[in-house]
């Protein structure tokens, strides 16, 4: 079954940023935060065991196992496996750093083998307090986290979740799978094989306003030509495009900043939101859909759903062109 087929609607939520991400937020502004994506009509919630050491997705679990489950779309990742161990130091995630220092205290055991993936499935159904999943991705099987070692650990991938996964789908057990990555290769490399085949992938901060040219080159026509889409994760690229200051995950460069301030000072001159940039651009593509922001406020998300219904004019798009602040090759909205 494809993607598109089973989302509810074209703006989701990613649960990252409610593992404690870069700070610690309190239990009840996180599920406050929940509440308001509820209530403002978002049905489709993406989680990850890696979020956290699980925190992310036991605060997903509270707010959810209360609310009918067919009314919702669920998924998570496999690839993390959180143990019962304790870390005695911040654990480091290459690129990312400390990126969860704030969440839970566990160890986790980074592995893609069947076993493993098995295992992960098992815990997430726990912690969210659900009988069932609707999506699994297989997460961050990259050069961001693996450097040299990437290969290796999508064959593991290859040879175990995947296989589990598509055992998993054939078997009504869960509804698609695919892959979740901050990288473009992993994703490439999987269309390229014979079998087993994905539905769809999580691509988080590569095809954003910021960064979206590598995948216009070989990504996106592999997938759009064998019908697999893509869900748009990290649209704000970790919040510079929403006011914040990370980039990356990390703090934005002089570079990026200099960018963002085009970007702005644009969207100022036609009246419109950067979020509305940010959002529409990214869904604009004929493969994207959905998009996933995070939040860790509740009024974050009105502001979301209002972004991706404001209406941006035509020029805004053609002077984004024209001042070569997107990909020549970039879909916008209205043609542009």
């Amino acid at each position: 079954m494809g993607i598109r087929s089973l989302l509810p609607g074209r703006l989701g939520f990613g649960t990252a940023p409610l593992g404690n991400m870069f700070r610690a937020i309190p239990d009840d502004e996180a599920r406050a935060t929940l509440e308001a994506a509820w209530d403002h009509g978002v049905r489709y919630f993406d989680t990850a065991p890696f979020y956290g050491s699980g925190l992310a997705e036991e605060r997903l679990g509270q707010v959810l196992s209360a609310k009918p489950r067919d009314s919702y779309v669920l998924s998570t990742k496999v690839g993390r496996v959180v143990l019962d161990e304790h870390e005695s130091t911040t654990p480091d995630f290459g690129e990312k750093g400390g990126l969860f220092e704030h969440g839970n205290p566990n160890k986790l055991l980074h592995e893609w083998t069947a076993d493993a993936t098995e295992r992960s499935i098992e815990q997430s159904l726990k912690r969210l307090g659900t009988d069932r999943l609707d999506i699994v991705w297989v997460h961050d099987i990259a050069q961001d986290f693996h450097g040299d070692q990437w290969i290796q650990k999508f064959e593991e991938a290859r040879t175990g979740a995947f296989r589990v996964l598509s055992r998993l789908r054939e078997e009504g057990v869960i509804k698609a799978w695919g892959l979740g990555v901050n990288k473009t290769e992993p994703v490439e490399l999987t269309l390229a094989l014979d079998e087993p085949r994905p539905d769809g992938f999580l691509l988080a901060g590569r095809y954003t306003l910021l960064d979206h040219e590598h995948a216009l080159t070989r990504l996106l026509p592999m997938a759009q030509e064998q019908g697999v889409d893509m869900v748009v994760g990290g649209p704000y690229s970790s919040g510079i495009l929403a006011g914040g200051t990370h980039f990356e995950y990390q703090e934005a460069p002089p570079a990026v900043i200099e960018r963002v301030g085009r970007l702005k000072a644009l969207t100022e001159k036609h009246g419109i939101g950067i979020k509305s940039a940010a959002l529409q651009f990214s869904l604009a593509h004929p493969a994207t859909a959905a998009v996933i922001p995070g939040a860790t406020r509740p009024g974050r998300i009105a502001e979301d759903t209002a972004a991706l219904a404001e209406q941006t004019p035509a020029a805004f798009w053609s002077d984004l062109r024209a001042e070569g602040l997107v990909s020549p090759a970039a879909p916008l909205p209205g043609n542009a």
